[in-house]
């Protein structure tokens, strides 16, 4: 049996994991990129807090030694479902079974300027990016002499205020209270303006209203101001316009509104549903097909009892989908009956500053150093290598004892990259 999976993110590392090593079982893992990340650490990559090494690892030093697997560098561009083979960018690929687990992408809502001007956090280059803007526009600051061209270079706009975006504002509060004064005397006195916006009514919209309350007022003890039931309608000429006439001057908008499913050409059109996600039946098996399934946030499954409108788009849904179907692809082989998947939730959480997060359990609620030591925890566990949980440990407890991390690099590929605006 050759099974090819695309995408290696927490759906498609998990299946890959657990087939490792199943005789007469052959797996080629494609991605466009050649390491697995860690998604809920970018945004501290982007706030310069930690570096992208600590939360990557590449693929092939993953499966070293597995005989079974094998990885390929590729773009998914399109699916010959009649003849049972993809076509990459780099060339075609057979399949006895495919497995789609590509993720999201960022969703723009049609908004073109924001799509050419404003800064995603969806992957390690976004958020090198990020990080580049920021630290770049800060020392344009200290080195301008017009005050109102300083403060827009000292504007940083986020839109989206679910965990992602608490979390990017919680950090940036955190760097303007302690590291900007030390770093930047120049601009002693004078404040990063750092507005958090929503369309909804509340921050962290899935989440419990206790962890709704907290993340807005430590945000605002932060200094952040909070705009919520406001929509970004769009940003040209450095101007961020809000649906309700106010307009914010920046260099600099944050984009975390919202995704889309990653697109899967040569799918049958019924098996797409809303967002681009890809329908499956309760054995994550496409409809309209006999041999391709989907995992992880790209999947819309209804058949869960609990979950009748879809799962949330979470890691432990992923993860929990890639392990289920490695048995049920074992099951195949070995002509069993199939399990149908049920989520097993576990809760979610949110971190909103130094020794300050949010966790929602299936029966209860926690706040503060507490769940701020359990969010460690819980994130610092399923980073890929040992090497990588001691090196990402170490350098959170320097940053969290002294207050300033030492990451804050400028690094472009080219002398232009990253540079906005002269």
């Amino acid at each position: 049996m050759r099974v090819v999976i695309v995408g290696g993110g927490f759906a498609g590392i998990n299946l890959a994991k657990s087939l490792a090593g199943k005789e007469d079982m052959e797996v080629v893992l494609v991605d466009v990129n050649n390491y697995n990340f860690f998604p809920p650490l970018i945004y501290q990559v982007a706030t310069a807090f930690i570096e992208p090494s600590n939360i990557s690892y590449p693929f092939r030093k993953m499966f070293q030694g597995q005989n079974n697997i094998r990885f390929f560098n590729g773009n998914l561009t399109k699916i010959n479902q009649a003849e049972n083979f993809i076509e990459t960018d780099q060339g075609r690929l057979d399949y006895d079974y495919l497995v789609l687990a590509m993720g999201t992408e960022t969703n723009f809502f049609g908004m073109q300027n924001v799509r050419e001007q404003a800064l995603p956090l969806k992957n390690i280059n976004d958020a090198l990016k990020i990080r580049n803007t920021i630290l770049l526009n800060l020392e344009k600051a200290c080195r301008t002499t017009d005050p109102v061209e300083r403060q827009k270079l000292m504007t940083i706009v986020i839109s989206g205020g679910g965990p992602t975006g608490v979390e990017v504002a919680g950090m940036l509060g955190e760097m303007e209270g302690h590291v900007k004064e030390k770093d930047y005397p120049e601009l002693n006195g004078i404040h990063t303006r750092i507005y958090l916006i929503d369309a909804g009514n509340s921050l962290l919209g899935p989440m419990s209203v206790k962890s709704q309350q907290e993340a807005l007022r430590q945000l605002t003890k932060l200094g952040v101001t909070v705009k919520l039931s406001v929509a970004v309608k769009d940003y040209k000429d450095e101007v961020v316009y809000l649906a309700n006439g106010e307009t914010i001057s920046t260099y600099t908008l944050v984009w975390v509104s919202g995704v889309v499913a990653k697109e899967a050409p040569g799918l049958p059109a019924e098996s797409i549903g809303r967002s681009r996600r890809i329908l499956v039946n309760e054995h994550n098996l496409v409809q309209g097909t006999t041999n391709i399934f989907a995992i992880g946030d790209l999947c819309y499954q209804t058949t869960d009892a609990a979950f009748a409108q879809g799962h949330p788009q979470l890691a432990q849904v992923a993860i929990q989908q890639g392990k289920l179907l490695a048995k049920n692809l074992e099951n195949i082989k070995q002509q069993r009956a199939l399990k149908s998947f049920t989520y097993n939730d576990k809760g979610s959480m949110a971190i909103i500053s130094k020794f300050k997060a949010v966790v929602d359990l299936p029966k209860s609620f926690m706040k503060g150093f507490l769940a701020w030591m359990a969010w460690l925890l819980i994130h610092i566990m399923p980073i890929a290598g040992f090497r990588n949980k001691v090196k990402l440990f170490f350098s959170w407890m320097w940053s969290f004892v002294t207050n300033d991390p030492t990451i804050r690099l400028i690094i472009r590929a080219d002398k232009h990259e990253g540079d906005i605006h002269n």
